[in-house]
């Protein structure tokens, strides 16, 4: 019988292991966080009443992400079952960051400012929630097609641009406004995840961070005790319920949320897709159609339930897998977070738990993710996750500038962009290079990895694609619509124009690039593309430099 043909040995995962309780506690503190912002931005940005928030909002959270943890351990049991293996690990599921401030400041807010109704600002935020899950839902049955013949340095570029601007920088500033408290907790952090050095009794390294940094704060008198016995005073039990009524109020003004909320149900699967590749690329291959519909499902009962935040599949995989995460992990946080939504617990963590002691982790997840795009991809390819991480960056510079002027009272039309300019802030180009920051950055990276293997054809497909998207809005523009600006137009002109240089260089014959034979990830590469049927790379001998 042949190597391929020898039957996989049944093996049963353990449920629980050490190092799920490492992964548990890291991620846990990475969701407690999350719940914790998403409940201020409800309660003190929109002015739900916080008896909603509380009691309606957030165990609507809580029942829909454990409904998609529970579907993740299962998926995650399927796969070390089908494949015989005892390390695989879940994927991370909990409330999604980029959308929780989307759907906050772009659709709740201004609802709330136009009508002065914090209720009817809830009712467009469900809808919204509502439409992002039902784009998912179709991303399911055409994200496997875009995965398959998208370059991993487009994915896992987008992915680090993404991890490293909004997942990493906020939190990294925090901790230098308490680097006291937060370094500490940084130094376990890394010693325990990254260097993989075990404390006496494998004592969990995640719960001992934030100990320690919870020690330091409260001993640095950094805390107020006050605010607990108020937060415990708050406690009261909120259970599930249908909110049916305040979704079908949300839809009938439905036409409004369209232009935010495609672009960004698109942004959702792409991200879900770097995330499976991610995952992939670290040593678990999870069924990426199976995984958006468990997504979009929960962004859609989430909003029959109350909840306006959608959740998704979350970034950091392989930091989990480096923290000894199994199949349970996830499960676990997606308990406790629901229990904690429940019991109304989360106003006493936040008097309990210093903000520099928990957002080490997020920092961690930077790292990790960033580090993966260049290990899981070819070193010709380090150029294209570049470009891919540029749109999220410029998203996030952005996002920075009109937070600033914001606060001044002012904003980037009355500034104008001439005065911008003279400070040395591009905003205009800024701004138009991080609109659609996720399918832009896979774009990008696309075009750019199959220009550096000299697949021209390929390239000039996805630039053409390219200037068809930003046409009509779907990246670099602020809206999806029929009737670019001027500047877009432009844009889409620029795109088609790389197509047409690309194609001029197919008449040239170039020859593709070949495979660096001591290069595992490129070898890997070329014999994904041969399984898809496209051409094989000419090999040479790995003493041969990599051409340029």
């Amino acid at each position: 019988m042949s190597a391929a043909a020898t039957p996989i040995p049944s093996v049963t995962p353990p449920l629980w292991t050490r190092g799920d309780l490492n992964a548990f506690f890291g991620l846990g503190i990475n969701m407690l966080v999350n719940v914790l912002v998403l409940a201020g931005l409800a309660a003190f940005v929109v002015q739900i009443p916080a008896d909603d928030v509380y009691h309606t909002i957030l165990p609507a959270l809580g029942i829909e992400l454990l409904i998609g943890n529970i579907f993740y351990f299962y998926l995650a049991k399927k796969l070390a079952e089908r494949e015989g293996r005892t390390d695989v690990t879940a994927m991370p599921y909990g409330p999604s960051v980029p959308h929780m401030f989307i759907v906050t400041f772009v659709v709740m807010l201004p609802t709330f400012l136009a009508t002065k109704s914090a209720v009817k600002a809830w009712e467009a935020g469900l809808a919204w929630a509502f439409i992002i899950g039902a784009i998912i839902l179709v991303g399911a049955f055409v994200g496997p097609t875009i995965r398959r013949f998208t370059p991993r340095a487009a994915l896992l570029g987008t992915l680090a641009g993404i991890s490293i601007t909004f997942i990493s920088m906020r939190p990294a500033a925090q901790m230098w406004e308490a680097a006291w408290i937060a370094l500490p907790v940084l130094t376990l952090i890394i010693v325990g995840f990254v260097a993989g050095v075990r404390l006496p009794g494998n004592f969990p390294i995640g719960l001992a961070a934030l100990l320690l940094g919870s020690a330091i704060a409260w001993a640095g008198g950094f805390m107020e005790t006050a605010k607990v016995g108020d937060a415990v005073e708050a406690i009261a039990v909120g259970l599930p319920s249908l909110n049916v009524d305040l979704l079908l109020h949300g839809l009938d003004g439905i036409s409004p949320l369209l232009a935010t909320a495609i672009p960004l149900g698109i942004y959702n699967f792409t991200e879900a897709m770097s995330n499976v590749e991610s995952a992939a690329a670290a040593g678990d291959s999870y069924n990426l159609r199976h995984v958006l519909l468990a997504d979009g499902t929960g962004a859609v009962i989430g909003s029959m339930v109350g909840s306006p935040f959608p959740p998704a599949v979350y970034v950091g995989h392989p930091g989990w897998k480096a923290a000894g995460g199994g199949i349970s992990y996830s499960l676990a946080t997606g308990v406790l977070i629901f229990a904690l939504c429940v019991f109304g617990l989360f106003p006493l963590l936040a008097a309990i738990l210093p903000v520099p002691a928990i957002v080490p982790v997020l920092l961690y997840i930077g790292l990790i993710i960033g580090s993966q795009a260049f290990r899981a991809v070819p070193r010709a390819h380090y150029a294209a996750v570049v470009l891919a991480i540029v749109p999220n960056v410029a998203a996030w510079g952005t996002g920075l500038v009109d937070s600033a002027l914001t606060a001044a009272k002012t904003n980037a039309g009355v500034v104008g962009n001439a005065a911008l300019n003279n400070a040395g802030v591009v905003y205009e180009g800024l701004l138009k290079l991080g609109e659609g920051a996720v399918l832009a950055g896979m774009l990008l990276g696309a075009i750019a990895a199959f220009m550096i293997d000299r697949r021209f054809v390929w390239a000039a497909g996805y630039s053409f694609l390219g200037a068809a998207l930003a046409l009509v809005g779907l990246i670099h523009g602020a809206k999806v619509s029929l009737q670019p600006d001027a500047l877009q137009a432009k844009i889409a002109l620029g795109y088609a124009f790389m197509g047409l240089v690309c194609l001029a260089f197919v008449a040239l014959k170039v020859p593709q690039r070949e495979i660096d034979l001591s290069d595992p990830a490129d070898v890997e590469a070329a014999s994904e593309l041969a399984a898809r049927g496209a051409p094989a790379k000419t090999q040479r001998p790995a003493a041969e430099p990599v051409p340029a």
